[in-house]
Order: structure tokens, then C-alpha cells, then sequence
């Protein structure tokens, strides 16, 4: 916990950085901010000035010191490697940064394609955690933890392999629908690439533990 104590202050500042640019931004910025977006890329959801200022770095840093001191905690702590570590602290940071200039940009008129980013960042995301998934060991905080996988070290291991590679995937497939950004902005399509990536990601997985457990892995 320690050796983690400086990166946690660190990367919660960060989280918390929007804050500053909210300020510095006050008086361009309208009394009443879209915070919430439909899967056209239109606004759907509005909030207060201050509650978009202060309230969504607050929350985001809220979740992310959450996140960092639950893994911190994890009993087999000792089993997820430095660099997946430094990964889980710096994904809520980064989102943090991004969503809310998304979010100040928008509110002072830019024309700022909020789908397609998103899209873009969580493949992005999806990409990263796939890469470190295969390399991860046995924990109870990070990777596919099932009452299978958690019984067998085996059964870790071959979920994770096939897991890193599904992640990739969907990653690939959320960027590619992103920079189709008529994909990306059409519901249909949202919830076709949505169930896809579900798909891939958790339920191919988890089928796989369980037909291993079944075969005595």
C-alpha cells in the first residue's frame, strides 16, 4: 500500500484537474451543462454549472480512490503485476480528463462528436486491459473472477489467454465503429456493437471457464 500511497495522490489530483479548468473557464461557460449524451451524439442530459464543475471530478475521483484502495486490499494483491496495476491507476485520470473537456468543449459550442470519442476510449480501454489480461495471476479484484477460475490456477491461466484476445477484439471493433461515426451514432447499430462486444468480452469468456470446469480444469 505504501509504495502506492504517491501514485494514488497523484493520479486523484488529476482526476480532480477538470476542476481548475472549470473555474478558469466560469464565465464562458453557460448555467446549464450537458453532461449526458444519447447514442446519436445529441445531449440528453443537463446539470447545474457548479454540479458539472465540482460534482462529476468529485465523483470520478470518489470512484477512482475507491477502485485503487480495493485492489490495494486484495489478498493476492501480490499476484497483479506492476504494470496492470498502474493501468487500473491511471484509466479513471485519464476518462476523467477527457470527458470533462468533452463536456466544457460542447458547453461552449464546439462541434464535438461525444459517440464517436467515447467509442474510441473505451476500445482504447478494452485494447489496454487485453494486453496485461493474459499476464494477470490468480487475485480477487482484476480479471475474469468466476467460482471457477478463482478453484484453478488452470483455469485462470486458459480464460485469460482467451479473454486478452476477445478484449483486443472488441477493442478493435469499438474504434472501427467510432471513426464509422454513422455506425457509432445509430441506436441500432449502438446496442448491435454494445451486445457484441458484451459478448466477446464476458460471455464467450465465462462459457469457456465453465465448459473447463466440466472437463476437470
Amino acid at each position: 500500500m505504501k509504495e502506492y500511497r504517491k501514485l494514488l495522490i497523484i493520479t486523484t489530483l488529476i482526476t480532480l484537474l477538470p476542476i481548475i479548468a472549470g473555474l478558469i473557464l466560469w464565465n464562458q461557460l453557460p448555467d446549464q451543462i450537458a453532461t449526458h449524451w444519447g447514442a446519436d451524439g445529441q445531449a440528453n442530459g443537463w446539470s447545474g454549472k457548479t454540479f458539472a464543475v465540482f460534482g462529476l471530478p468529485c465523483l470520478l475521483a470518489a470512484i477512482h480512490v475507491f477502485t485503487c484502495v480495493i485492489t490495494l486490499n486484495d489478498p493476492k494483491r501480490k499476484n497483479i503485476h506492476r504494470k496492470p496495476m498502474l493501468l487500473i491507476f491511471w484509466i479513471i485520470p485519464i476518462v476523467s480528463l477527457v470527458t470533462n473537456g468533452i463536456t466544457y468543449l460542447a458547453a461552449m459550442g464546439s462541434d464535438v462528436n461525444v459517440s464517436v470519442i467515447a467509442f474510441v476510449l473505451i476500445g482504447v480501454v478494452f485494447i489496454a486491459l487485453g494486453n496485461y489480461m493474459p499476464k494477470l495471476q490468480q487475485n480477487y479484484t482484476v480479471g475474469i473472477k468466476l467460482p471457477w477460475t478463482l478453484n484453478s490456477q488452470e483455469n485462470w491461466n486458459r480464460t485469460h489467454r482467451l479473454g486478452g484476445k476477445l478484449f483486443i477484439a472488441s477493442g478493435i471493433v469499438m474504434i472501427v465503429s467510432g471513426f464509422f461515426g454513422e455506425l457509432a451514432g445509430n441506436s441500432t447499430m449502438f446496442w448491435v456493437i454494445f451486445t457484441a462486444v458484451i459478448v466477446l468480452s464476458a460471455g464467450i469468456p465465462a462459457v469457456y471457464s465453465f465448459w473447463l470446469f466440466h472437463r476437470g480444469v
